[in-house]
């Protein structure tokens, strides 16, 4: 008898034990009972009944789990051949990240949930490089990750799975297309120095033209300025002059209105001037037109004189003689 409940509190200890499960957080667990689905444990302590319910296995890349992960995962696709648009065979590996959103539909709408994603990646792909050239393919990276994580969003969302990401590591075209490629882009390095360089050299002539033509203009603008400031500097001086020649002759003919001077006085200075005339290096003397009144004051002056002579009781000087007329010859006979 002792057996017998010993054997019962064993069987009780591990029945109590196989009805207690721990679940891990971001980890869920599906429990079936009698083979169908029952409930889903979340993280933390749960009791189940044994024998009765038992966790449904969750299989990813070829394993069996008793939990479905909840966290984001990756998958990493090995290099796989596709054919461009322009029959280019090239290499390509890719990598995703998806999650779980909903486990039941993970568990029970697909038997390998990494191995059917994987798949759905390869040929996805495929179909999308093959509508690309090679060029495109090699420069729309962006263009062919959004293409496709949209493909495989739409696709595995009955599967309950959200891809978050997908990103094509490399681009491995042929050994000879490669070759191509660098001789391509030799050649273009090449052709940019070369349009580089002449429109550098271009430049450095434009800017060289510039700057003398520059230099040109500031020069003429310089001898312009210079001219205009020594015109504007002779006409000042001519002003200058003019101005200090006219207060001059104000002046004098101020003082002679003030002085009141004799038409005597004014004939003799009129004669001294035209003797400082006459001694210039000119062999030409202009008489002005009006002598005849200069040789009128001339007499005047001279009968002054002899008047004063008279009174002082001195003889009058003798009267020269007359200047021959004008068509009369001297000694008194006529021209014939």
């Amino acid at each position: 008898m002792n057996y017998f409940y010993i054997a019962i509190i064993v069987a009780g200890v591990i029945f109590l034990l196989k009805s207690i499960i721990i679940v891990n957080q971001s980890h869920v667990v599906l429990i079936e009972r009698l083979g169908k689905y029952s409930r889903t444990l979340d993280s933390g302590l749960s009791l189940i009944v044994p024998i009765i319910d038992s966790p449904r296995p969750f299989i990813l890349e070829g394993r069996s789990k008793p939990f479905v992960d909840l966290r984001e995962q990756v998958i990493d696709f090995p290099p796989q051949p596709v054919i461009t648009h322009d029959n280019v065979t090239m290499q390509v590996d890719s990598v995703i990240y998806f999650q779980v959103t909903n486990p039941i539909r993970a568990v029970y709408e697909v038997a390998d949930l990494s191995n059917a994603i994987r798949q759905l990646a390869m040929t996805s792909l495929r179909n999308i490089m093959g509508e690309l050239t090679l060029d495109q393919t090699l420069t729309s990276r962006e263009t062919v990750n959004a293409k496709l994580r949209s493909t495989l969003d739409e696709a595995t969302d009955k599967w309950g799975v959200k891809v978050n990401r997908v990103e094509i590591k490399n681009i491995a075209p042929p050994h000879e297309i490669e070759m191509s490629m660098q001789k391509q882009m030799k050649a273009e390095r090449e052709r940019r120095a070369m349009v580089t360089e002449a429109e550098g050299f271009r430049t450095s002539q434009v800017l060289k033209a510039e700057g003398e033509r520059d230099a040109a203009i500031a020069e003429a603008e310089g001898r312009r300025q210079s001219q205009i400031l020594d015109a504007q500097g002779r006409a000042q001086a001519i002003l200058t002059l003019n101005q200090a020649e006219a207060q001059a002759i104000q002046m004098i003919y101020d003082a002679i209105h003030k002085g009141d001077p004799t038409p005597d006085l004014i004939t003799i200075r009129y004669l001294e001037t035209l003797k400082e005339m006459a001694r210039g290096p000119a062999n030409k003397v202009f008489i002005p037109y009006n002598a005849m009144e200069v040789l009128g004051s001339l007499g005047a002056i001279k009968e002054t004189l002899n008047s004063a002579a008279v009174v002082a009781g001195a003889a009058p000087p003798a009267r020269p003689a007359a200047p021959p007329q004008p068509g009369n010859p001297p000694w008194g006979g006529r021209q014939s």
